[in-house]
């Protein structure tokens, strides 16, 4: 990348992001890859197996194995003339991506399996979409998220689940708001309801509220945080309300954790409940047994909080093999013998010990949930291509390119050019009439597969005509939508060290000018201006998702003014080729009013010195004022390389000026709040979630 010299002022008016308060910033070193992936390693062969989308509104033929899915706990129960909850198994499966969509088949008197598949905001905010008995309301995978609202299932209302959604942001910036009763899921009086694997916060009242003799409830495996009231149960006389709350991260939430009001019989098992200590929210008490509620606790675990367990003298509390870890306050138990949870249904505890863990990576959305098995019968998808790549003769090409150029004009499906082990010195490019093409390595490893050259931006072209300039220095350039590449290595190879005299070190591996850009399990290796995420043209939104990937370089190594999300990769940072270590990790050039780079749950590490590189600077290409760079990094793990202001200028524009942020980060170049450091404070972090970035878009699909 180029920058652009002169003394350039920012002239737009700064904005102030607001700082929050530090955060817990645990001590750790670096990480190794199998920490990061679990079992997924850097020589691991990534495999992907995508689910195709489904068209907006439209009905699938074939239901999939989560709808079948049905309740277990309480919700499960032979009762009130409903033998368990399965929502609506059996009804026509839609998806959709408008509220009005959502509100018609959510009302609808006839069973429906409801996914919801992208962002759908709320009018006005607050408003809590009505829904009808025998309903499955679930998100396509993680993309389905319900901003500014909430769901209300009203008296006699019945078997309904709610399932791998996040539903976010109500808050009107009011703690303990009493005039907004905005919840994420409210009922009031009905039954028979599941509420699953869903991620809830930030809402401006309770994000769960069981009211009004609601009964027949199991709440499970879902995220609560990030809120004054979790979840309250009961609020009435009547102690009929049976419920129950199993495998659920209840985090950053004052109170009501949950609270049971005269519950008939409440059962809270395996729950994970947590206080992060430097936060701004504390929690003041945990599980609580209101009025006459007969509740068993079994197996939790209780992090840090403030009186962990209370119980009123009229609540029969019965507890039994919970971990207290750093709690302090009440802890009660007693009041009678409560009821045995095996009278009514089966079930297989956790060890306590084991909670955090399991909740950790069981809670909230999952990407398996709300994706259809098959293609709906009336969008039938086109069959996919494969084009096979070898050197050594065995395939169709021996080269990628020439593999690429097979590939026809204004291709409608997908084409997979599988290219066998190896090592192919040569350039590719995807131009933009072909879209739809999956580049994809067929070794045991990402590291079997090579696709390497060594041109910079001084090269000189062999025709004379110039040099290649920095975009044209990339070993693999993408121009055309709905690419994708895995388990192959990328890498421009270009030699600063024997190439001092000439004039342009820039040299991209890969360059991105597309949408809906895909790299799965790929390492795309290089120096200077390695990765290139950029767009068609400056008004041409381009979308990348980067996963389980590894990036090297030392400056400017992520840049370009695409809207890109790295996730779960590492970026490995390396010194320049004197040997000295400093650098700089990204360079966004994010068009105003566009999203720019989101580097999350992912780690920053490398054999370089200490203190020796920022995490990113703000690049006005061609000197633009117009320009708004953007880099977040979030729920990352920071080496000790990272500097402890982490921001620096460029080209005469201030990195204050622009959008440079992170949040809940760790390891020993994590740091807190300060003018030099922002921190996202808990309500912009919600806004600035993967699913912000891809705007809709599920990769893979």
């Amino acid at each position: 990348m180029t920058t652009t010299p002169g003394t350039g002022r920012h002239r737009k008016r700064r904005r102030n992001l607001a700082v929050g308060l530090p955060l817990a910033l645990a001590a750790a070193g670096s990480m190794a890859y199998g920490a990061v992936f679990g079992v997924f390693g850097e020589d691991a062969r990534a495999e992907a197996a995508a689910a195709p989308a489904v068209a907006p509104g439209a009905a699938t033929g074939a239901a999939t194995a989560w709808a079948d899915d049905a309740a277990d706990g309480f919700a499960s129960v032979n009762a009130l003339g409903q033998n368990g909850t399965y929502g609506g198994r059996g009804g026509r499966t839609v998806t959709v991506r408008t509220l009005a969509d959502l509100e018609k088949y959510a009302t609808a008197a006839e069973p429906y399996v409801i996914v919801v598949a992208g962002t759908i905001a709320v009018q006005p905010v607050g408003k809590e979409i009505q829904v009808a008995s025998d309903k499955t309301i679930v998100g396509s995978g993680t993309s389905g998220h319900i901003v500014g609202g909430g769901f209300f299932l009203g008296r006699g209302v019945h078997n309904v689940i709610l399932r791998n959604l996040t539903i976010r942001d109500t808050y009107q910036g009011v703690w303990n708001d009493k005039d907004h009763d905005f919840d994420a899921i409210q009922m009031d009086g009905a039954h028979h309801v599941w509420i699953d694997h869903n991620d809830l916060r930030n809402m401006a009242d309770g994000l769960i509220d069981v009211r009004k003799d609601s009964t027949y409830v199991t709440v499970s495996w879902n995220r609560l945080g990030q809120d004054n009231k979790a979840f309250g149960i009961g609020w009435t006389d009547n102690v009929v309300t049976d419920i129950t709350v199993h495998h659920n991260w209840i985090r950053e939430t004052e109170q009501r954790n949950p609270s049971t009001d005269n519950a008939a019989h409440a059962h809270l098992y395996n729950n994970y409940l947590q206080d992060e200590p430097g936060t701004r929210i504390t929690a003041s008490y945990g599980n609580y047994a209101r009025g006459r509620t007969r509740m068993v606790l079994e197996n939790s675990y209780f992090e840090r909080l403030k009186n962990p367990v209370i119980r009123d003298s009229t609540a029969a509390l019965v507890q039994r093999g919970s971990v207290f870890s750093g709690t302090s306050g009440r802890n009660e138990s007693g009041g009678g013998p409560a009821f045995d949870p095996k009278t009514y249904y089966g079930y297989t505890l956790d060890k306590a010990s084991d909670v955090p863990s399991l909740v950790k990576a069981g809670a909230g959305p999952r990407s398996s949930l709300g994706t259809p098995a098959t293609t709906p019968a009336a969008v039938p998808a086109p069959a996919a291509t494969t084009l096979t790549v070898a050197q050594d003769g065995s395939g169709q090409y021996r080269s990628v390119q020439k593999a690429v150029d097979a590939v026809p004009a204004g291709n409608t499906a997908r084409v997979v050019i599988s290219v066998a082990p190896g090592t192919y010195r040569e350039t590719v490019r995807v131009p933009s009439n072909k879209p739809h093409v999956t580049i994809q390595g067929t070794g045991g490893s990402r590291k079997d597969t090579v696709i390497v050259y060594g041109n910079a931006a001084g090269t000189p072209k062999p025709d004379g005509s110039g040099t290649y300039g920095t975009a044209g220095s990339a070993t693999v350039a993408v121009e055309a939508d709905d690419f994708q590449a895995r388990n192959l290595t990328i890498t421009n190879d270009f030699d600063e060290a024997r190439n001092q005299g000439l004039n342009g070190h820039q040299a991209v591996a890969l360059r991105t000018a597309a949408d809906r850009v895909l790299l799965d399990g790929v390492i795309v290796n290089g120096d200077q201006d390695t990765l290139l995420l950029d767009t068609a043209a400056k008004d041409r939104l381009g979308r990348v998702y980067v996963t389980r990937s590894y990036i090297t370089g030392n400056v400017d190594f992520v840049f370009g003014r695409a809207t890109a999300v790295i996730d779960r990769s590492v970026l490995t940072l390396k010194k320049r080729w004197d040997g000295t270590s400093a650098g700089y990790v990204t360079a966004p050039s994010t068009a105003a009013n566009r999203k720019g780079f989101l580097i999350h749950r992912s780690v920053v590490n490398g054999d370089v010195s200490a203190r020796s590189f920022f995490l990113g600077r703000p690049w006005h290409a061609g000197g633009d004022a117009s320009l708004d760079p953007q880099t977040t990094v979030r729920d990352s793990t920071l080496s000790a390389a990272i500097r402890t202001a982490p921001w620096t200028d460029m080209g005469g524009f201030s990195w204050k000026d622009d959008r440079f942020a992170e949040y809940r980060n760790t390891g020993p170049g994590a740091g807190s709040a300060s003018a030099d450091r922002p921190q996202l404070t808990d309500a912009q972090a919600a806004g600035q979630e993967v699913a912000d970035w891809l705007g809709g878009w599920t990769p893979g699909a």
